[in-house]
């Protein structure tokens, strides 16, 4: 089990440090279905797990100015709300009475969506590019708001099922941003996006009680020098073919979850 661990948290953070994918969308699913942890205990484990992988390769991408910090804020005026909402929802709903089916379910169309999502990349962000080009200023006054209601989805979402910070916060971003950012600074934006969203939402998830800190531990330290060495290797790895490997894999197990 600590063995399964700890390569576990090697191969998402070294991932997640690459593309900015692979914190929820990989981590929760295996450990649901390798690992047999309980999927509330998987979410709840999985987003203390992220928030900490995350500021790692947050570390780093700042360092190479890789994040562009006004899109960050943009998002954050629409997820951090949204973290809040669905958290307060959660406790009045007593939803974790019963959370194991929801949370399956959740996480099953939260997979599919996100593989979906990264195989029409290039096609979202041809549309989003024809669009900032041929009606320039239309588009640019509706940068701001759309952000904020793109933050607020990957808030809503990430708080349930843990996924979406990554994959999906990176092709609404290639859309809305088509032609601001270059891949390396992508993916540091879409990382430092998702530190205050599943920080919040990690913390709800403690106020729930069903973190697992001790296989927290083991995801961690195998987790804490793959991100370094992915964040290190960002823009240097076949970035199509990942993820569309990665993709593919989500779509299954996504489908999996829900059959």
């Amino acid at each position: 089990m600590e063995a399964a661990a700890l390569l576990s948290g090697l191969l998402t953070g070294f991932i997640v440090g690459l593309t900015g994918v692979g914190g929820g969308s990989l981590m929760t699913p295996v450990l649901i279905l390798w690992l047999g942890v309980p999927p509330q205990t998987a979410v709840g484990t999985d987003l203390l797990f992220a928030t900490i992988t995350k500021l790692v390769a947050v570390g780093v991408h700042s360092a190479r100015q890789s994040v562009d910090w006004q899109i960050v804020r943009r998002l954050s005026c629409g997820s951090v709300p949204a973290v809040l909402v669905v958290l307060a929802l959660v406790h009045h709903w007593s939803l974790h009475r019963s959370r194991s089916g929801i949370i399956l379910t959740a996480l099953g169309i939260a997979l599919l969506l996100t593989g979906l999502a990264m195989l029409l990349r290039r096609y979202v962000h041809a549309v989003g590019r024809y669009l900032r080009t041929s009606a320039p200023e239309p588009f640019k006054r509706m940068q701001p708001v759309l952000t904020v209601l793109a933050g607020a989805v990957l808030g809503a979402l990430v708080t349930l099922t843990s996924v979406g910070a990554g994959a999906l916060g990176t092709v609404m971003l290639v859309y809305l941003y088509p032609l601001r950012l270059t891949p390396v600074r992508l993916v540091g934006t879409d990382l430092a996006h998702a530190i205050p969203v599943v920080f919040l939402a990690s913390l709800g998830h403690l106020a729930l009680g069903t973190p697992d800190l001790t296989l927290l531990g083991w995801l961690l330290a195998g987790s804490l020098p793959g991100a370094w060495i992915g964040a290190r290797l960002s823009g240097a790895a076949p970035d199509g073919l990942l993820r569309g490997a990665i993709a593919v894999v989500l779509l299954v197990v996504g489908a999996k979850l829900l059959i």
